[in-house]
């Protein structure tokens, strides 16, 4: 894998590139490394007020994946390869081992490093993650095929062909992660407990009264529980 260098943009904002695509991302903060991962369709400014106050605790490095915000797309479309993106961001800037928050595809994002670069990972806390299309809920599927027809937006229809991860897997991720939904959220209500339960040192938190994004988008609602979390 060859790495290109890394040039400025403006103070605190970089692109790298790694794994073939040029990365945009914010750095803030000082302490330990904590990525922040957000979903699709979305950039790292949805985690902006969350992020201020951790940015007092931790080394923030806040990404755009491959072809959301000012990152340029290369290549596939696929969890997999955004999953390598992250590992190639790691190792490219010599992080060691991290946090992960991660929010939708960004907690997917956290699952597949988990079983794949698990030694890259310090704890996670993993928002509205999914393991298949078939967790979602059939009114979801309906919002999403009329959201991909509204928005012609092609990262729309990775949301209904993957990912493909078995829930037995997840007894390799021994990393503790912080597990979050919201009280109606996109998935079949069994889908967060389930994949809690799965991992071998997790703990789960259901937001009563949120859906899938009111919780961390533009809300630093988390704050005191991921903060609690990452610090013990």
């Amino acid at each position: 894998m060859r790495l290109e260098p890394l040039f400025y943009l403006r103070e605190n904002s970089l692109f790298l590139k790694v794994n073939g695509v040029h990365l945009f991302y914010e750095k803030s903060g000082s302490g330990p490394p904590l990525l922040l991962l957000h979903g699709n369709g979305e950039d790292h400014h949805i985690f902006d007020k969350i992020a201020i106050k951790l940015a007092n605790h931790f080394t923030l490095y806040a990404l755009d994946s491959r072809g959301h915000g000012q990152s340029e797309m290369s290549g596939e479309r696929s969890y997999d390869v955004m999953a390598e993106d992250v590992f190639a961001f790691i190792k490219a800037r010599n992080l060691g081992r991290v946090h992960l928050l991660g929010f939708s595809d960004g907690a997917i994002i956290g699952l597949i490093l988990g079983l794949t670069r698990l030694s890259v990972l310090a704890k996670m806390v993993l928002l509205g993650p999914n393991l298949s299309p078939d967790d979602l809920t059939p009114k979801a599927v309906d919002l999403i095929k009329l959201l991909i027809v509204a928005t012609a937006n092609p990262w729309l229809s990775l949301l209904l062909k993957e990912p493909r991860l078995k829930l037995a897997s997840l007894a390799k991720i021994t990393t503790p992660c912080l597990v979050v939904a919201g009280e109606n959220d996109l998935f079949k209500p069994k889908v967060i407990p389930s994949i809690a339960k799965a991992l071998p040192d997790a703990r789960l938190k259901i937001i009563a009264g949120h859906d899938h994004q009111s919780y961390i988008v533009d809300n630093d609602l988390l704050y005191e529980d991921v903060l609690c979390f990452l610090t013990a």
